[in-house]
């Protein structure tokens, strides 16, 4: 059986846990494709796991974190009528993009653009898909509406923002970090609001239609103060804490929708339809140049404990990514 290199997690625990080992090459069915991975991009996600807080969906790899990948397809299965051995592919996985092969099913992957190299493909599945469907999808914005996005300088705030600026919405970002709002200012933000002490709503000159939020709990009041009537509360992520007291008077009141949404442990029918309109829809503006991948920091592959590192300290503004040895493999 051929091998391949992969980072694993030795055990739950800091950085030093990861550790360059040898597997066999994952197997691909009949209607899958085997990718030679070139570049995988970190996600607050693969921390989580390394701590052993987050495990992987059943059928990926329990301790090979990763979840966004770009590179040349390898091998096709019998049925693949998407693909052909070379074809440069980008696209989601439920774990293992920290390893020179992953297997997918020919309707995960999507095209790599030819503009684009490994590493900013491996900047866009996780951050724009997932952006796509929280703002479009569940959050159902439009031209002319206003929208929110905390975390404004992470990957997926970076799509975000120019995800709704190419909708024509309103955008306005929070972060702690001066330097990170004047940055997402680049990307046409519309307004940036400083939300270290923890307010933001009374910076509003208006409301706004759908706030997508990361921090969860503590960012509840002053998210329901934000919105309009019958706004969307979108919510991917709660770095800052799931529990706490929570008033609902305001959903009530508003008539407000409260949606969750998480990409890692969808099925394969729902993942293969976001791929489809994914194509049709944002490959063609990266294409025409209305966005953009943006790379913070570029790490081998080997050194993914000091990316890691660097993730943690939350200073960059947009993604870290990982990449294989061009001349390796």
């Amino acid at each position: 059986m051929r091998r391949m290199r992969a980072i694993s997690v030795a055990r739950p625990g800091g950085p030093e846990v990861l550790e360059m080992v040898e597997r066999p090459r994952p197997a691909f069915t009949d209607d899958g494709i085997l990718v030679r991975v070139r570049a995988a991009a970190l996600n607050r996600a693969d921390i989580l796991q390394r701590r052993g807080r987050y495990p992987a969906p059943p059928g990926w790899p329990e301790d090979i974190p990763g979840l966004e990948y770009a590179g040349e397809v390898e091998a096709i299965g019998s049925r693949v009528s998407r693909w052909r051995a070379g074809d440069r592919v980008m696209g989601l996985v439920g774990g293992g993009a920290y390893a020179e092969y992953v297997a997918v099913h020919q309707d995960e992957a999507l095209h790599v653009p030819a503009s684009l190299s490994f590493a900013e493909a491996a900047a866009i599945p996780e951050s724009f898909l997932t952006a796509f469907d929280a703002l479009v999808v569940r959050g159902r914005l439009s031209a002319g509406a206003r929208v929110l996005v905390h975390a404004v300088g992470s990957g997926l705030g970076t799509a975000a923002v120019q995800i709704a600026r190419a909708l024509g919405a309103t955008v306005i970002g929070t972060s702690r970090t001066a330097s990170k709002l004047e940055e997402a200012r680049g990307l046409s933000l519309d307004q940036g609001i400083d939300s270290g002490g923890g307010m933001f709503a009374h910076e509003l000159a208006e409301p706004v239609d759908v706030v997508l939020d990361v921090i969860g709990a503590p960012a509840w009041a002053e998210n329901l103060r934000a919105l309009a009537p019958r706004g969307r509360l979108v919510l991917l992520g709660f770095l800052g804490g799931s529990r706490g007291e929570l008033d609902l008077e305001p959903v009530l009141r508003k008539r407000i929708e409260v949606i969750g949404t998480v990409m890692r442990t969808r099925e394969l029918g729902e993942r293969a339809e976001l791929a489809a309109r994914a194509e049709r829809e944002l490959l063609p503006l990266f294409e025409a140049g209305q966005l953009r991948s943006i790379v913070a920091r570029t790490y081998r592959m080997e050194d993914a404990a000091e990316a890691h590192r660097e993730m943690e300290r939350g200073e960059v503004f947009g993604k870290i990514v990982l990449e294989w040895d061009p001349a390796s493999g």
